[in-house]
């Protein structure tokens, strides 16, 4: 690897090779690779198609990262960060240069490009829409290509019947799916739940859905429940000796504001007895208690 490679190689490392960090430095620093002329490609991809030599591998990648980055600009239009791109499409070029054969006459950049773009629009379609939009052939050619034809025809709102018509000859699929997919894809997601910033969250649609436990009647019936449950954990406390009931308590019943549970040498210390008498003492107590509750 030349020098231009290797100390292109190391800003790259200090960035932990991975542009979620500092984008615009990670971009300057996959700019710094050379470009690797036609007879160098060709000798690192028989290194690792042959001999598995993954150093090769390695230059093939680096070299290339600045494709990766040319290309997930194409892609900035739907709202994802362009770093989860670049991680995306790196993924894609590390998959083609594994696959890549120098002896069929086709450069990396053109095989790569596909790898690339393939990774970037699988993520784009997991992660656009928290309700998947695009499933069949024909929508995903709609999602990728009817942005960019509403532009080249002057289209800013939705398009109309004669435009869908356009449209639809142009990508050879039906005109009512082109209108299905502009109206899914100007309505986006909206947050189910108000930001911490917006003073009117009541008004977010998480306002208007029923709690689950909202019915009077169970509201009613878990109360008298817990009631029930205090009543019969207090007879039961009642039926044991004043230490016994006082270990339980402070082991058990204590609540946080009061320090916490008691470990059992503190209560040993207390008491004057060994913590290992402590325990037993517990275990007993605990074993009236489920037998009084039962």
């Amino acid at each position: 690897m030349s020098t231009q490679a290797l100390s292109a190689e190391q800003a790259l490392t200090s960035l932990s090779l991975s542009p979620g960090g500092n984008l615009d430095a990670y971009i300057r620093a996959v700019q710094q690779f050379p470009m690797l002329s036609q007879e160098r490609e060709e000798e690192l991809a028989l290194r690792f198609r042959v001999a598995n030599d993954l150093d090769a591998a390695r230059e093939l990648v680096l070299t290339h990262l600045r494709l990766v980055v040319a290309v997930s600009r194409q892609f900035k239009g739907y709202g994802l960060p362009q770093a989860d791109l670049i991680q995306e499409g790196n993924i894609g070029l590390m998959k083609a240069v594994k696959r890549f054969d120098p002896t069929r006459g086709v450069r990396l950049v053109s095989f790569a490009m596909l790898w690339i773009k393939a990774e970037i629009h699988e993520y784009i379609l997991r992660n656009w829409q928290l309700v998947k939009i695009a499933t069949t052939k024909a929508q995903r050619k709609l999602f990728f290509n009817l942005r960019s034809i509403k532009a080249a025809l002057g289209v800013q709102d939705s398009v109309s019947n004669d435009q869908a018509q356009a449209i639809a000859r142009e990508l050879n699929v039906a005109p009512s799916d082109v209108l299905e997919m502009d109206q899914r894809m100007s309505g986006g997601d909206i947050a189910i739940e108000a930001r911490t910033d917006e003073e009117d969250g009541g008004f977010a649609p998480i306002a208007y859905l029923a709690a689950p436990d909202a019915d009077p009647a169970h509201v009613v019936e878990a109360e008298q429940a817990a009631s029930l449950q205090s009543e019969s954990l207090l007879r039961a406390l009642n039926s044991l000796d004043q230490r016994s009931r006082e270990i339980v308590m402070a082991r058990w019943l204590k609540e946080e504001e009061e320090g916490g549970s008691s470990t059992l040498q503190e209560l040993a210390d207390r008491y004057g007895i060994s913590a290992e008498r402590v325990r037993q003492i517990e275990a007993s107590a605990l074993k009236k208690l489920r037998l009084e509750l039962s």
